[in-house]
């Protein structure tokens, strides 16, 4: 009564069929080649291309952001030595101060500079005469970063 066969068993007496869900369910889970997951190796392989994007990234946003200081210290030095010769061509007498231009109306305010994160501007003082009707006093004909570090294309803020 309990004779096996190919496609299902006979118990006792009745004929029932098993289905390949219920063979393999009774089976086991390690039955055949199925995977449940992923190996150490291929999380590995992942985290491992996942870092190296990343410091690429990471690298290029640094380059990014060093450009765009460069390119605010740029505007800011032209703006302000623009400032620098109105002042002294319409007071016919060059800044003493940067505060000056502020106080004169030739800038909203003293930029920050964008390298220091301060108001610490170098300035060069000089007796140059930019017309032939200014008094000669000396004040302040030029502005620099007082940053010592070195730009992208090599030279130093401090001379631009």
């Amino acid at each position: 009564m309990g004779r096996n066969t190919e496609s299902g068993s006979l118990v006792m007496g009745r004929r029932t069929r098993m289905s390949e869900q219920d063979a393999m369910s009774q089976a086991g889970p390690e039955t055949g080649n199925e995977m449940r997951g992923f190996t150490l190796l291929e999380l590995a392989v992942v985290i491992a291309i996942i870092i190296i994007l990343a410091s690429i990234g990471a690298a290029r946003y640094t380059q990014a952001l060093a450009r765009a200081h460069e390119a605010a210290l740029r505007v800011d030095l032209v703006e302000m030595r623009k400032a620098i010769d109105n002042y002294t061509l319409d007071k016919k007498a060059a800044p003493g101060s940067l505060d000056d231009l502020k106080t004169a109306e030739y800038l909203r305010d003293v930029p920050t500079d964008p390298m220091t994160h301060e108001k610490d501007w170098n300035t060069e003082t000089c007796d140059s005469l930019l017309s032939s009707d200014q008094d000669l006093t000396t004040g302040i004909c030029n502005v620099h970063s007082s940053s010592m570090a070195v730009s992208l294309d090599g030279s130093a803020y401090s001379s631009w």
